[in-house]
């Protein structure tokens, strides 16, 4: 088992691993749409979201996987009316691929974000 730190992605905000590689398998943290410089990157859900994904893009291909291997994903957002637009983001990104999902409306987020997102991966071998 390893962590994965990448300076493409904003660092941790607290005692945790940007990932964590075991068996082949690559659990990501909870990603959220801070810049690796650690600003905030927009104010609507659908920049967010973007921001997040760009994230999730960097950590992964730090662990040598990619969102093409994702299997699960875990969506955390602030406001359920942001579904709509964020799933346009999210089925974008993802394109034909589609891993298993749970979607949470939460009280709140770190950083007050609208939305953060984690993902497990399967690395090819």
């Amino acid at each position: 088992m390893h962590a994965i730190a990448t300076s493409e992605a904003p660092a941790a905000i607290g005692p945790y691993a940007q990932a964590i590689v075991a068996d082949g398998w690559v659990f990501t943290s909870g990603q959220i749409p801070l810049t690796a410089a650690g600003q905030l990157a927009g104010s609507d859900i659908e920049s967010q979201t973007e921001q997040v994904f760009d994230n999730l893009s960097f950590v992964l291909s730090a662990a040598g996987a990619s969102l093409a291997q994702v299997v699960k994903s875990t969506v955390f957002v602030q406001d359920l009316n942001d579904f709509v637009r964020l799933n346009a983001v999210y089925e974008r990104r993802f394109g034909s691929h589609k891993p298993a999902r749970s979607t949470v409306q939460v009280a709140r987020l770190p950083r007050d974000v609208l939305v953060e997102i984690e993902v497990v991966a399967r690395i090819a071998v």
